[in-house]
């Protein structure tokens, strides 16, 4: 065999697939490289930089219109939030906010959501309540109602227990009434102008025994002289009146008395009247210094250690933290309700917001084109080396095909 003639049929074939193989992987790389513009003599080389890299600005905008126009079409959005926002999800969701608040709160030093909801408590006792009272005092209607109810429920029904009354007689006798202000109450009653117009009156309204008694002995001495052992013998004029308060059952009977007393003894128009009069005076009250009250009621209330103690209440409360659950489940039917409804609404008025084609765009363009082929090679990388190939396989065919014309024309 000629070996001339044997390399003339094999070196197309090699040459070929050779030529074939590198032209291609030449071309893939010249997608990416190189990375910026050459020059030369002041001018920019062709075919640099790579075509991704030159393009990249134009390639990103149609990768975010792809993305957007055929994978995150706001259809594909409301399916997604909805399998993001199931009921469960977002139960759990909620419940573990609950939990990571409350432990905030527990291992809060510096009292921050003490002073928080001092903040809120104070605002809203101090200056929204007032405002709404004054809103809600304009209203007829207000406060009447409540007020009858609080009569007839509470005031018509009061009636004091058998301890309750006794403490109250107690109190009476040894506060209100003790027997030095007894003794003093007499001495006050019995002026010279007093004693004469008892004495007169004495004489000329009885008959019988008693006008003479009247006549002949009158009271002026006798009151007179009761004022002054009153005056002079202080000590044993209170153990008079405390042995003749003990004598007399004082206590018992004003317990008595006490027990006795309601308004379902009085008559019903009295009743009446008198609901009348307390719901009038107390809307009246109300109307001119209730926004006050409530003003002044707040100003005296040390809010930052009340808020303390609801705070410490609530990080020590079993129930509480037992209600976590069944709070996160009311939540969670509460948002699922509003997704049912305002969904469509509220993808469309968040599409906007979040920019999603733009933060695409700006993340093509930000991306290196060495890390964007890293990327693209990442993905593709088998189809890019079998692009490769392919071209060595249809070079190694078309020097093959070449080479079979050859002999065919050395034959001839």
């Amino acid at each position: 065999m000629d070996w001339s003639h044997f390399w003339v049929y094999v070196s197309p074939p090699i040459a070929g697939a050779i030529i074939g193989y590198f032209t291609n992987d030449l071309a893939i790389k010249m997608l990416f490289r190189p990375y910026r513009a050459r020059y030369f003599a002041g001018r920019q080389l062709p075919f640099t930089p790579g075509l991704i890299p030159r393009n990249q600005e134009r390639l990103a905008k149609r990768v975010s219109d792809t993305i957007m126009g055929s994978l995150l079409t706001p259809e594909e959005l409301q399916k997604l939030t909805r399998r993001l926002l199931q009921p469960e999800r977002v139960r759990g969701g909620i419940e573990w906010l609950l939990r990571l608040a409350i432990e905030q709160v527990r291992t809060d030093r510096d009292q921050r959501a003490t002073k928080i909801l001092a903040g809120i408590l104070r605002d809203l006792v101090g200056e929204s309540l007032p405002r709404l009272f004054k809103v809600l005092l304009r209203r007829e209607e207000f406060l009447g109602t409540q007020l009858n109810q609080i009569f007839d429920q509470v005031l018509l029904e009061f009636q004091l227990s058998d301890e309750q009354a006794g403490r109250l007689a107690d109190w009476l006798l040894q506060v209100v009434l003790p027997p030095d202000a007894i003794r003093q109450l007499v001495i006050d009653l019995l002026t010279d102008r007093t004693i004469q117009i008892i004495d007169e009156s004495f004489r000329e309204k009885t008959s019988g025994t008693y006008w003479v008694v009247a006549n002949l002995f009158g009271l002026r001495n006798t009151l007179a002289r009761l004022r002054t052992f009153c005056l002079d013998e202080r000590e044993v004029t209170n153990a008079r009146i405390k042995e003749l308060i003990q004598e007399l059952q004082v206590r018992e009977r004003l317990k008595v008395w006490l027990k006795s007393l309601s308004l379902q003894n009085l008559p019903v128009s009295t009743v009446k009247q008198l609901r009348n009069t307390i719901r009038e005076t107390a809307i009246g009250y109300s109307q001119i210094h209730g926004p006050e009250f409530i003003q002044g009621f707040s100003d005296s209330i040390d809010w930052e250690n009340t808020a303390s103690v609801l705070l410490n209440r609530l990080r020590n409360s079993p129930a509480f933290s037992s209600s976590l659950t069944a709070i996160g489940q009311e939540l969670s039917l509460i948002l699922e309700r509003y997704l049912e409804q305002d969904l469509e609404n509220l993808v469309a008025q968040a599409l906007p917001i979040l920019s999603i084609d733009q933060v695409i765009i700006d993340r093509v363009k930000s991306t290196s084109p060495a890390e964007l082929e890293a990327a693209i090679e990442g993905i593709v990388k088998n189809e890019l080396q079998a692009i490769v190939n392919l071209g060595g396989v249809l070079g190694f065919v078309v020097g093959l095909f070449q080479a079979g014309l050859l002999f065919f024309q050395q034959i001839q």
